[in-house]
């Protein structure tokens, strides 16, 4: 059986060192759950999101700009 903690730790290291890259995918997963379910969903996809960026330590990108604005 695969371990899931040690996969998690490579996980977050990889997203650490890839910041900008992991929050584009983390958006276009999110982009595509919410195409798959007609948008019913949206506020728990955004939800699912921002709790995989807080656990991974991704900075999110978009919030990041509207901040800038």
């Amino acid at each position: 059986m695969p371990d899931f903690g040690e996969m998690a730790d490579k996980a977050k290291d990889f997203a650490g060192e890839h910041d900008k890259q992991s929050d584009e995918v983390l958006d276009k997963a999110a982009e595509f759950a919410d195409d798959k379910t007609g948008d019913k969903y949206g506020s728990q996809v955004q939800s699912g999101e921002d709790k995989v960026e807080n656990y991974l330590g991704v900075e999110d990108q978009d919030q990041q700009n509207q901040g800038g604005s």
